[in-house]
This record gives structure tokens, sequence and C-alpha cells, in this order.
């Protein structure tokens, strides 16, 4: 079952070249009926190609979009990694329309490192409920590491960042929800939880198999300018008698600012771990997870 989001990235990478996320607003759904099937159309957040469109107005859209960690993170990716737990993040996937304000979408994603042999790939499946002044999306996601090797803790040198601070993260699956409140054309308040369970690799520092994991996030954008603040928190899984961490529990909150420039540029600023609250595990090479605060300015420059 893992390996279906690398064969459905595999699959869709030959059309990639075609562009970026398109966004979801009626304008450019009628821009894009309009096109011919496989015409790219560019919009600020990025571009799209309609693949068939029928006659009652329902439309098939391939959607594909690289960016920064942290911009990845303002447009609604898998709440399960930190903003700077990937250097890039490349998304491709097909949104099709149910209805006039109904739209399903199924996405695969590749989360790299551009100086670490370590890459995370994700897969989503769901749906968007869509009024215009306000929206509701809910999916299921999983996340896995391309290698299920374990990942060195980023105490040493030269090593790899880990997957929210777990050096022995393996794969992960959770819930996600997100509303959107529109305050005007180009400002909105949003909302987003998660819930689901990490999975550990045998023999990982914890002593546990799995690990769940709540997060909530609360965002808010007006013209060029957002901001999300994330909370997190993981203990190990219930109900396993006699765990040797059976007991604990960490927090922690992230905080980051995207501006988006006026040359489809994107600079983005902010903090991991911002806060955190538990004690993480005592280990031979460090604490477990780690918890570090991590200040972090990224830039993306969309192509």
């Amino acid at each position: 079952m893992r390996s279906l989001p690398v064969l459905l990235l595999i699959s869709l990478l030959p059309l990639t070249a075609a562009g970026q996320t398109a966004g979801r607003d009626d304008a450019t759904a009628q821009r894009l009926l309009a096109q011919p099937s496989g015409q790219t159309d560019q919009t600020e957040l990025g571009a799209a190609v309609p693949l068939w469109s029928g006659a009652d107005g329902r439309l098939l859209t391939l959607r594909t979009d690289q960016s920064t960690g942290a911009d990845a993170l303002r447009k609604n990716a898998l709440l399960a990694l930190h903003p700077v737990d990937a250097a890039s993040v490349t998304t491709t996937g097909l949104q099709y329309g149910l209805g006039p304000r109904l739209q399903a979408h199924a996405e695969v994603s590749e989360h790299s490192w551009a100086n670490q042999n370590l890459r995370v790939l994700g897969s989503e499946v769901g749906a968007t409920y869509d009024t215009g002044r306000y929206s509701l999306d809910v999916s299921v996601g999983t996340v896995s590491t391309s290698n299920h090797v374990a990942v060195l803790p980023r105490v040493l040198p030269g090593a790899a960042p880990g997957v929210d601070g777990l050096s022995g993260f393996d794969s992960s699956s959770q819930l996600n929800a997100r509303g959107r409140l529109a305050l005007g054309s180009k400002s909105g308040i949003d909302l987003g939880a998660s819930v689901g369970r990490i999975r550990l690799l045998p023999g990982n520092l914890l002593g546990v198999n799995a690990l769940d994991q709540k997060a909530l996030s609360f965002g808010v954008d007006h013209g060029p300018l957002s901001g999300v603040l994330t909370g997190r928190t993981m203990q190990p899984e219930a109900g396993i008698p006699g765990s040797l961490n059976a007991d604990r529990r960490w927090n922690s909150i992230d905080l980051g600012v995207t501006w988006r420039l006026p040359w489809r540029g994107a600079l983005s600023v902010g903090a991991q771990n911002l806060w955190t609250s538990g004690s993480p595990a005592n280990t031979p090479v460090g604490p477990e997870p780690d918890q570090s605060r991590t200040p972090y300015v990224q830039y993306h420059q969309d192509l």
C-alpha cells in the first residue's frame, strides 16, 4: 500500500511541467471551462490544466505546485509536518467538480531536502464545499519516508533534521479538516485541525511503536501577507500497558508569516517550537522528540 502514492506521483510527473496550483474561485472555474483541454491556466497561486469538461459544467483539472515547507503549510499542506521539515514541497493532484459548490481532490506530494538523501512522500484524498464566503475541506492523508530507515538525529553534524522531531519516524496517517471565512476579496481567517497516528521504526529511541498526534492551526491573511499559528501535541499510543513513556505528552507551537512578493516570490519567516511543554526522553544522542526552538527564513520563487 505504501507504494501507491509513489506510483501515482510517477504517473503524473510528465504533466507537472504544465504549472502550479489553481485557485478555487468561480472566476477561475469559468476561465478553465472556456479553455480547450490541455491548455495551461496561470493564476496568482500557480497554474492548472483542464483535462475534461462535461456538458453540465463539471470539470476535471490537473494541478501542480512547488513551494517551500512554510508556504505549503499556509496553503493547507498536511499538518503532520513542521514548516521547516522540508526545504522543497512538490504537489501534484486532480480536482473534480461534483457540483456548483462541491469539489473532490486527490493528490500526492514529495518533501525533500536540498542537501540530504531523504524524501518524505504524502498522499491525500478529500472534498471541499465552497460557497465563496466560507469553505470547508475534509480529507484523509498519509505521510511516509521513502527508504524506511532511521533518520539520524539532528544533533549529529551533517544529519538530516528528522520528521516531527523524531529520528525514528516511519509513517503517519491523519484526518484533516480546514475551514475558511472570507472577510473580503483579499482577506480571510483559516482554521485547521488534524488527528492521527505516527508509526515509528523498530528499535527507535522512544521504545514505542506509535504516537498519537493532534494539531490545530489558526491563520489570517490580508492581501500579500499571511500568518499561521500551529499547535501540536503527541503522546504514546493509548492502551499499551507497561510502556516506558505511557504517561508522557509533548506539546509545541509553531509561528510563521509569509509575504507574497509582486514578482511571484514568497518570503517566509517564523520559528518552529516557539513554545514547548513536556520533557522529551533523554537518549544517548539527545532528547527525543527534538523540541529545540528553530527560527527560519525561507524564500521561494515561482518560475
